[in-house]
């Protein structure tokens, strides 16, 4: 058990607990028929989600390194998509995005065993919550998958005023713990945000990485699954 030593483990939660491709798939493939997307030329849900997948990576990237803000990134996601599969702005649907934020934080999707290892580590650690994910959304989320009682405090970046990588809600974070670096650990899926973002701040990470991509030599440990915190802990 190689962090025996650990008091407190800080988690990201989209693409690390809740599952956001699976439960944002669920929820785009319902708006897709609701809209009769295929009316408006896009031919194959298969198309309209691999479209807009790369599109939400590459903006939700820009907002992590500050480029963009809020409205830009739900703004762009969706414009971004529409505009590259070649549909025209006058005929995009007028309610779709206010429809997709309401839908898809209420999906209840979490990745494999997510439940059973928070259970095991709650016995023996102090948990708490790191998200870049907006206020509303995100209380939904840990409500609604009743993941919210694992942990002593739930930090969302939009209440902080800065999001990772930033230092600084690596610092308010801890300082909210009361604990300090080496005692403490982040584990998230975003090299940017979760591994980089904590180690420039001093402080351990564990990049969770459950399809298996190339791991950049910065990476000091990874998982594919959450049931191997059970065996590391």
């Amino acid at each position: 058990m190689q962090y025996t030593h650990k008091k407190h483990l800080f988690f990201d939660l989209d693409h690390t607990l809740w599952d956001f491709d699976k439960n944002a798939e669920e929820t785009l493939n319902e708006l897709f028929i609701q809209y009769k997307f295929v009316d408006l030329g896009i031919h194959s849900f298969d198309q309209f989600i691999n479209c807009y997948t790369k599109n939400n990576q590459r903006v939700w990237a820009l907002y992590h390194n500050g480029k963009i803000d809020k409205d830009e990134l739900r703004r762009a996601r969706f414009a971004d998509t529409f505009n590259e599969l070649g549909i025209s702005p006058d005929r995009f649907p007028t309610d779709f995005e206010a429809d997709y934020l309401r839908l898809c934080p209420h999906k209840t999707n979490l990745f494999p065993e997510t439940h059973e290892t928070l259970t095991y580590l709650k016995e023996k650690y102090v948990l708490h919550l790191i998200s870049n994910g907006f206020k509303d959304a995100a209380e939904i989320k840990v409500a609604k998958t009743n993941i919210k009682h694992y942990f002593s405090q739930i930090i969302i970046s939009e209440n902080v005023g800065v999001h990772k990588p930033h230092p600084a809600i690596y610092h308010f974070s801890l300082n909210a713990a009361g604990a300090n670096k080496e005692e403490s650990i982040m584990i998230g899926d975003s090299i940017e945000a979760d591994i980089r973002g904590a180690h420039s701040f001093g402080m351990d990470a564990i990049y969770f990485n459950p399809k298996g991509l190339p791991e950049p030599d910065d990476v000091t440990f990874s998982i594919k699954a959450l049931a191997e915190l059970r065996t590391l802990f």
